[in-house]
């Protein structure tokens, strides 16, 4: 009798919710035979790459980085640029039920739902136009446009709140697709210059002047 009347207590019981994982940090394992010279992450509802996560560093074909992020930020864009300049991109990656990240030939193992169906280097055939803006005038670059060279209108500030001082470089990140872009650099000293027609696709940076 008693253990008949804890079995039906038990499924008056409330279930207890499985705990969602929201850590988003994971290991960037590089296996693609060449050498990482830098590493972006950042989440998918931001429209800048950020900072470049290995500095002065590198990663060596066959070792690991530890990329640490906000808790909670699971849904986000990776991009790595090589030494031999080729970059690639994972997009929309939820990285919440994943330990690693792997870039080259072998791929990654998921711990949960969401795994990498979406982890696949974006299609060459589409083009990446993203591409390093590196600032070697004495001025500093507070404003930088880049519009579909087809399109009338600059459009929005790649920049956001950032700016660019002497020296400095800065990963602007452009939708995947088109290749072909108009850029407009403003400077601080409220002078700007202009690249016409340029095919982003073909180059990894782009240095001012």
């Amino acid at each position: 009798m008693l253990r008949r009347a804890l079995f039906a207590l038990a499924l008056l019981l409330p279930a207890v919710p499985a705990v969602a994982q929201t850590d988003p940090s994971f290991n960037l394992v590089n296996r693609s035979g060449e050498t990482i010279n830098e590493i972006y992450v950042s989440s998918v509802q931001v429209n800048s790459w950020g900072q470049d996560l290995l500095g002065a560093n590198v990663l060596a074909n066959g070792q690991t980085f530890a990329v640490r992020l906000p808790n909670g930020q699971c849904e986000n864009d990776i991009r790595v640029v090589y030494a031999s300049g080729r970059n690639e991109e994972r997009r929309r990656i939820n990285t919440c039920p994943l330990s690693e990240v792997v870039f080259g030939n072998q791929q990654p193992q998921a711990g949960g739902q969401g795994g990498k169906s979406g982890g696949q280097p974006a299609a060459t055939a589409q083009g990446n136009p993203s591409f390093n803006l590196v600032n070697r005038t004495n001025k500093t670059i507070q404003v930088v446009r880049a519009s579909l060279a087809t399109e009338n209108n600059w459009g929005e500030d790649r920049l956001g709140t950032a700016v660019i001082p002497p020296g400095g470089t800065f990963a602007i990140r452009l939708p995947q697709g088109d290749c072909v872009y108009d850029v407009r650099i403003e400077y601080a000293d409220n002078t700007a210059e202009e690249r016409r027609r340029v095919n982003l696709c073909e180059i990894s940076a782009m240095t001012v002047p």
